[in-house]
């Protein structure tokens, strides 16, 4: 006998591996942003110099990376070089 009623019971295998394909695509989601965070800047976009401007160097910068590494610039920067994305260290 047919009641017209549709049975909709979900296993538990079913949904503990469709619960863990979304979590697995939201962590995939969260590194992409992360890595393309990590890729620095040529010296050039980030208009370095190697001199100071005016009060401010690099090893003023909360982006200094001593001795001679920045979080945004590709490659050795000076301690007193300087670019467009200085960010005075907080005292």
């Amino acid at each position: 006998m047919n009641t017209g009623k549709t049975d909709c019971r979900v296993s538990r295998r079913v949904l503990l591996t469709g619960t863990a394909a979304m979590l697995g695509a939201a962590a995939a989601t969260m590194v992409v942003p992360k890595a393309a965070a990590e890729q620095k800047l040529s010296p050039d976009s980030a208009q370095y110099q190697n001199a100071p401007k005016g009060g401010q160097r690099c090893d003023g910068c909360t982006n200094f990376q001593a001795p001679n590494a920045c979080k945004i610039v590709q490659g050795d920067v000076s301690p007193s070089g300087w670019c467009q994305y200085f960010a005075p260290k907080k005292s």
